[in-house]
């Protein structure tokens, strides 16, 4: 399911002067690039004061199961209440499911956006339309359309804000998912995709860390070379192309990233302290939610985290008793609690989520299937008030009974909150003209 060697846009990655597999330059052809269209951003339409912002997406591809989680109905019949029951939080009144005990501690610290819908239920369309928002058009999922129709939200604020620093603006964890690339605004505004598992005991990340068995004289020298090559260039290019000039200029901040103190410490996660490892979770999703802390503790702008396998067709409460839920509640009450412990929550916003919820009626392999139509999207910090709940489902969970809200909303409400002007006009290749967000309100009632 996962796309290691391609971008969302179909770019591939490529190496320059490659070293072994691991290819020492694998991003240079992006990361220059992607400094100068960063250094280049326009800064209309940029609300300066919310410029400290960062936005962390988990995103649970398959679809998490939202009534046995945020939203159960203890009142229903057997069919739909399921196995599960309700616990109180430490915001009086509100409850949610009992196999997310530590989660339900830190609720004061996010909202529950209750009346969310999309009415997709296919995975394909409705990734896209959940981490892009916009709806896929007619021939998604036959395979006739690409992955990324549409820029994710990372690649937006890549676009629009650029990095701090000398860290990427938009980093993926453990590896990308084909929606979050970066659509018509092109390879400089896809993301870095780490494409290693941060639980993983040797984990590393390649494009930035250079190979073992490179001796630093060697890097040097390719340095040396590429700078050769530079200079041929220039004085080829210097009547035709004066903008060439700029280019050195980028790719030297692109070897600079790669020896970059300040990222090689951002990936490190091996320097964090044991024991809290141990309690965000010794598991793919838990030291993935651990790296993305110390992303934008660093200063990259947004992370999404692509963890895989909530698609619970079968055994959907054994499943999500023994393996999904311990996982998540330890990663998500962890991520919370720490990132509010160092003065960080208010300036980030993080947003739990899958692609739709699952089917109210249990079907007869005591599973839950694929639900557009209503399910709860779970989201805090960086503006947004937490202890909340917005909207309300049916008395089966079956579809907003109140206030329904859509992808389109939860776009205009991230941009909205990082500084982006969600009504902003982008341009295609062929220079048609897209909005940010087409149609979208932001939602008022968690800010």
């Amino acid at each position: 399911m996962r796309s290691k060697s391609v971008f969302c846009d179909g770019i591939e990655r490529r190496s320059f002067l490659r070293v072994g597999s691991a290819g020492l330059f694998g991003t240079m052809w992006t990361l220059p690039a992607l400094l100068q269209q960063n250094a280049a951003a326009a800064k209309n339409s940029i609300d300066r004061s919310k410029d400290d912002r960062s936005l962390i997406i988990v995103f649970l591809r398959g679809g998490l199961s939202t009534i046995d989680t945020w939203d159960l109905k203890p009142n229903a019949p057997s069919e739909f209440r399921g196995d599960f029951d309700p616990i109180p939080t430490n915001v009086p009144g509100i409850q949610i499911g009992e196999h997310t005990p530590r989660v339900a501690q830190q609720l004061d610290k996010f909202s529950l956006i209750r009346s969310f819908t999309h009415g997709n239920s296919n995975h394909g369309p409705a990734d896209h339309y959940m981490l892009t928002g916009y709806r896929p058009v007619a021939g998604f999922n036959a395979g006739l359309t690409p992955n990324n129709q549409r820029p994710s939200h990372g690649s937006i604020i890549a676009r629009k804000l650029g990095p701090r620093g000398s860290v990427p603006p938009y980093v993926c964890v453990p590896d990308m998912h084909p929606s979050c690339g970066a659509s018509y605004l092109g390879a400089t505004c896809a993301p870095f995709s780490i494409n290693a598992d941060p639980n993983d005991p040797g984990f590393t990340v390649r494009d930035i860390v250079p190979p073992l068995d490179l001796d630093p004289s060697r890097f040097g020298s390719r340095r040396a070379l590429l700078a050769q090559v530079d200079r041929f260039q220039r004085g080829a290019e210097s009547r035709a192309n004066t903008k060439a000039k700029t280019v050195s200029v980028f790719r030297q901040k692109a070897f600079d990233l790669m020896t970059s103190p300040a990222t090689k410490k951002a990936f490190d996660i091996h320097s964090e302290d044991d024991k809290l490892r141990d309690e965000y979770g010794r598991n793919s999703l838990g030291q993935s939610c651990l790296m993305a802390r110390r992303l934008v503790e660093t200063g990259v702008r947004c992370v999404t985290i692509h963890h895989v396998d909530w698609d619970t067709h079968d055994n959907n409460f054994v499943t999500l008793k023994r393996d999904l839920l311990p996982h998540l509640d330890g990663a998500m009450a962890t991520l919370l609690r720490d990132l509010s412990d160092r003065g960080l929550l208010k300036k980030t916003i993080v947003m739990v989520t899958g692609e739709f919820g699952r089917t109210p009626r249990i079907n007869k392999n005591a599973g839950r299937d694929h639900w557009g139509p209503g399910f709860t999207v779970a989201i805090g910090g960086g503006g947004i008030q937490g202890g909340r709940v917005v909207g309300n489902s049916n008395e089966r969970a079956e579809k907003p009974a109140e206030n329904p809200y859509r992808p389109e909303d939860l776009a205009a409400t991230l941009h909205h909150l990082l500084g982006i002007n969600p009504n902003e006009v982008f341009y295609t290749a062929d220079n048609r003209p897209v909005r940010i967000v087409n149609d979208g309100r932001v939602i008022e009632e968690l800010i």
